[in-house]
């Protein structure tokens, strides 16, 4: 039976049952202690304080005196840092799509990343409805098939971003190291590792949850949940190769730099990408290695604060340095407001003037001639091609 603090076994009449406190009282005193005990009786289980269990299983009273608000404080914070996030991205995706001289590898590579943290943010929200506002009455037995879908594809899209994080790295590094190397080829190993690699690994966590450890919802992880590794293993994988990736890259770019042969131009092409660089350390994930290896009891609402209020910030990050901040992209859109102003001028021009058909076609003739010259038309439409001045 659940009586909303833990779950208790059958017993007979007059038996005395003793359990060990649960485990996530740890994660409120770091003096974690004590059992809890209930004896059966003909009317049912004897009913036991709140406060005598907080007394047994070392919940600090006065140390929590805020009902709660910490944690509601929390959950509005990282419910805003998605919703900003799920915008930014989404505007990104748009403006990546509708401009066609932006479609080339690296910006589709930055989609992948844009929609692996879309549905992150998606999954967050429907997880809160399904736990936090559905509710689950019963933690003694299997949860709902629905409430275990809704976790194992929360699950998967976390890990979907830390491997798409990956990809980027990936792709940064063979930029720099590989000379030649077929983008396309590529691509498709990309998207392997970053949809097909957690779709391995939740999987068989999900087959090994149904059949060792099907308690609950799966939304709670015990300490000796083994399983959990599977999940955990390849996101800690994942950011420890993202670590060495970073090392090498900003190894590669010193050497391009202090190369003498290579000119001034190619010089700060260089030196802007590494500024970039030190801009990707957050959306490496390599930030996450401070928590990585630390217990979940240890510092608890500094971890909250950081992985989940901050971390939902991390599409934010994301979207405004691979799109709003890179320069391929503020050239595009220049150009096309640009060119909407002028021919709005020459549409309300020409009520006015009516010129001859020949006039017309030599004007807007003319017209595309200069569009064509101008550097600043032409470094546009070359941009897709220079993926080093514009990561």
């Amino acid at each position: 039976m659940w009586d909303i603090i833990a779950c208790w076994p059958s017993a007979r009449i007059g038996e005395v049952v003793t359990i060990t406190c649960p485990d996530y009282f740890s994660y409120f005193s770091d003096e974690h202690k004590g059992n809890l005990s209930k004896t059966c009786t003909a009317d049912g289980w004897t009913e036991m304080h709140p406060i005598d269990i907080a007394m047994n299983c070392g919940y600090n009273l006065n140390s929590t005196s805020d009902d709660g608000k910490f944690f509601w404080q929390v959950k509005i914070g990282y419910t805003i840092g998605h919703s900003v996030s799920l915008i930014f991205l989404t505007t990104a995706i748009v403006i990546l799509c509708i401009f066609r001289k932006l479609h080339c590898t690296r910006n589709y590579i930055h989609m992948h990343l844009f929609v692996s943290f879309i549905l992150k943010a998606i999954a967050v929200f429907i997880k809160d409805v399904v736990l936090y506002e559905v509710g689950e009455v019963d933690n003694c037995s299997s949860g709902s098939v629905g409430c275990k879908v809704v976790i194992v594809f929360f699950q998967y899209c976390i890990m979907a971003s830390f491997f798409w994080l990956l990809v980027e790295g990936l792709y940064l590094h063979a930029l720099l190291a590989v000379s030649f190397f077929s983008e396309r080829k590529y691509f498709w190993a990309y998207i392997l590792i970053g949809w097909g690699g957690p779709t391995i690994f939740i999987t068989a966590w999900s087959i090994t949850k149904a059949y060792y450890n099907d308690v609950g919802c799966w939304d709670i992880i015990e300490k000796t949940d083994v399983f959990w590794w599977i999940i955990k293993t390849p996101i800690l994988a994942s950011i420890l190769v993202n670590f060495i990736l970073f090392i090498c890259i900003i190894r590669i770019l010193r050497q391009k730099i202090n190369c003498p042969d290579i000119g001034r131009n190619e010089s700060n092409q260089y030196s802007r990408l590494a500024k970039s660089t030190l801009l990707l350390i957050p959306l490496f994930g390599i930030n996450f290695i401070v928590f990585a290896f630390i217990p979940e009891q240890v510092k608890t609402e500094l971890r909250l604060v950081f992985d989940l209020i901050l971390g939902s910030f991390q599409g934010f990050v994301v979207a405004v340095l691979y799109c709003f901040l890179n320069g391929e992209v503020q050239g595009e859109i220049k150009r096309k407001w640009r060119r909407w102003h002028l021919q709005r001028y020459m549409g309300s021009d020409t009520k006015y003037q009516h010129p001859s058909i020949g006039s017309s076609n030599n004007f807007s003739t003319q017209i595309t001639m200069l569009t064509r010259c101008s550097p600043k038309t032409r470094r546009a439409s070359s941009s897709c091609h220079d993926d080093l001045s514009s990561i």
